[in-house]
């Protein structure tokens, strides 16, 4: 007997009628925590959603939604699934793992893996989808933590990492690898709890994303310029 397929899936892959436009992508669904949801941002200041305006200068009629929410775990992500494959999307960003580590003492890393798998098995049920992650800075250095502390996390977020790597690797998903950039180094790259990025750091990662999904897209989405200092 073949493996049950997801039925979100079924009926996403059954309504896409037609394929999607080389270059244009028809919808977009941004699945996450609150690096994604832009925690702190005004409304189409996060990364996610300049990517989609760029997008959206390339084709007026994408569809865009943004499932992430602020303290989301990969269990939490898990369960943003199912609505955004109703959305039937073509490209999909999921960044988690974060909040795995900073929600608990004993971060669980092999069920982080095994739920990212998850996730990334059911978007190949779509057709033609684009499939996009990114890696959690290992250190935070304006948050204050205390050194054992930042020890503790620093090594688990490693892990949770490379388990995002390998995960990524198998499924053919584009990773942005956001562990040990410079720019962490910058504190305007950062808003006022040393934890969140600010608006020029979610110009900076729109651009890094747009850059990565430059490969598969055909052409580079303009995200617009970095914002002022």
């Amino acid at each position: 007997m073949s493996p049950q397929r997801d039925h979100y899936a079924v009926i996403a892959s059954a309504l896409a009628s037609h394929p999607p436009v080389t270059g244009r992508q028809s919808s977009y669904a941004a699945l996450g925590d609150s690096f994604t949801a832009g925690t702190g941002c005004d409304p189409g200041v996060s990364w996610a959603d300049r990517l989609a305006a760029g997008l959206r200068s390339r084709n007026s009629r994408l569809l865009y939604r943004n499932f992430a929410v602020d303290g989301a775990t990969s269990a939490d992500v898990l369960r943003q699934v199912g609505p955004a494959l109703q959305l039937e999307p073509d490209l999909v960003s999921v960044v988690c793992g974060g909040n795995d580590v900073l929600r608990t003492r004993r971060p669980d890393v092999e069920g982080y893996a095994e739920r990212l798998d998850r996730i990334f098995s059911r978007f190949e049920e779509l057709p033609g989808v684009t499939l996009a992650t990114a890696t959690s800075p290992t250190r935070w250095s304006f948050l204050g933590l205390g050194p054992r502390t930042a020890r503790r996390v620093e090594a688990a977020i490693a892990d949770v990492n490379e388990a995002t790597r390998e995960i990524a690797r198998a499924h053919d998903v584009l990773c942005l690898e956001v562990a040990g950039h410079p720019g962490l180094e910058d504190p305007e790259n950062f808003s006022e709890d040393g934890l969140h990025p600010s608006a020029l750091g979610h110009a900076r990662t729109a651009r890094a994303f747009a850059s990565l999904l430059e490969q598969r897209l055909g052409g580079m989405p303009d995200v617009g310029d970095e914002v002022t200092r």
